[in-house]
């Protein structure tokens, strides 16, 4: 669906602190007033996918929903070839004939004016062009292909086997991407760690220690393999992004490690723990909380050893630095 934008800046008229904290990765307090009353459904929109689409964190549907309408549940777009784009989320009827469904146990006579209905049909609707994404091979992060097929449909991101570019459509989809995942990151903060616009976070709260590729006889390669944080033992250790655990449990010289499959196929590691909090197969978003650092395995003292790599084995390394930075996270 093709809607004009809302380029109002993030967060107009939400300037007062006090009408909310942190709740569920929504930060009441940046969002506009007019989206606050919806945040509870925005957060069970979110977990209502979580177990295939853990990207669609409560912020990003809520900063599509304001992109989408400036939260107005009866705003409706201009007629089109396609159809009328109403509410909301801003479905055309037959869209909404196929997400839409009576959530809050009113009826369904407001269609997709209905706001709790059509948040629901949204984070639905999102994740099915989301898993498309993961499945098309194309470049670029999925929930970025998912918005642009949201946006401009799906048959423009099979054109350009990505988001359109700004020569589409005078940028609209290209700038509507941009929008959403810069507004996410401001109105999300993964639980202690605020979330860049890819999603993606810094691992823990705390200063660097050894460097990426430092050489010495303190390792079997003869170099780090990965990047240290200085930290104390019981720090909360953050999945870096969102992905899927493939090792939760004790190593050797790695102590206890957890490792994370990502959705472009690059693996980050997380060792030396002092207890772990989720298990292999669970899915995860970026900022969530996977165990606390420790002094597990072959360490010199407390810290987390942080790794990117290309498999999920020793010897598959990458700086972490340049891989997280493209992320929109620096160290």
């Amino acid at each position: 669906m093709v809607i004009a934008l809302v380029l109002g800046g993030a967060g107009a008229d939400a300037s007062n602190p006090a009408v909310g904290k942190v709740v569920n990765g929504l930060n009441l307090a940046v969002m506009p007033a007019a989206g606050r009353p919806y945040a509870p459904w925005y957060i069970r929109a979110s977990k209502s996918v979580a177990g295939e689409c853990p990207q669609l964190a409560p912020a990003l549907l809520a900063a599509q929903g304001y992109q989408e309408s400036g939260f107005n549940p009866s705003i409706e777009g201009p007629p089109t070839q396609y159809g009328t784009a109403k509410g909301i989320a801003q479905f055309i009827d037959s869209t909404w004939a196929t997400w839409g469904e009576d959530e809050d146990g009113d009826g369904t006579a407001l269609g997709a004016k209905d706001p709790e209905d059509a948040i629901m049909a949204q984070a639905r609707y999102m994740c099915s062009m989301v898993k498309k994404a993961s499945r098309s091979g194309y470049k670029g992060d999925p929930v970025h292909l998912a918005l642009a097929g949201y946006n401009a449909g799906w048959g423009w991101v099979d054109y350009y086997k990505g988001v359109p570019p700004e020569r589409f459509a005078k940028g609209q989809t290209y700038h509507y991407v941009r929008i959403i995942t810069s507004t996410a990151a401001k109105w999300g903060t993964a639980l202690g760690g605020q979330l860049s616009s890819e999603g993606w976070t810094r691992p823990v709260d705390g200063q660097l220690g050894t460097p990426y590729r430092q050489s010495g006889a303190n390792w079997s390669s003869g170099y780090h393999t990965g990047i240290d944080f200085a930290v104390p033992i019981g720090t909360t250790v953050r999945a870096a992004g969102p992905g899927t655990v493939v090792k939760a449990g004790a190593g050797v010289s790695y102590g206890n490690e957890i490792v994370i499959r990502h959705d472009d196929g690059i693996y980050s590691q997380y060792a030396h723990l002092s207890s772990i909090s989720v298990s292999e197969g669970q899915k995860v978003q970026g900022g969530q909380t996977v165990g606390l650092s420790g002094n597990t395995g072959n360490s010199t003292g407390p810290h987390l050893h942080f790794e990117i790599r290309t498999s999920p084995a020793y010897g598959s390394d990458i700086s972490p630095v340049p891989y997280l930075r493209k992320r929109g996270v620096t160290l």
